[in-house]
């Protein structure tokens, strides 16, 4: 069995933007390439959408930088409240019984 290949986020960037900017025919780019046609049109669909919507497809990877970048900071912020609500219930909690952890 013929293990699966691996692309870079770059990778798909680029073959993408050749059948969207470039103009060039998907079989043309999955020659010259070495990429499957179904791999290559999910790779334009999803770049095609992005460029629409100026956000990453749910449920996959962002292939734009910008949009890799977008989903970073969400997960970081997302992290930072989940912090913020912990250090927020440890004080009340603190604060309701000051002789309790003394």
């Amino acid at each position: 069995m013929q293990e699966r290949k691996t692309y870079t986020r770059e990778f798909k960037q680029r073959a993408a933007s050749m059948v969207l900017d470039d103009n060039c025919s998907v079989p043309d780019v999955c020659a010259s390439m070495d990429v499957g046609p179904t791999a290559l049109r999910r790779w334009v669909d999803q770049v095609r959408k992005e460029r629409q919507k100026g956000q990453p497809v749910p449920g996959t990877k962002a292939i734009s930088d910008e949009q890799r970048e977008l989903q970073q900071l969400r997960a970081k912020i997302k992290r930072l409240e989940t912090e913020a609500e912990i250090l927020k219930k440890a004080t009340a909690l603190l604060m309701s019984d000051p002789d309790r952890f003394s």
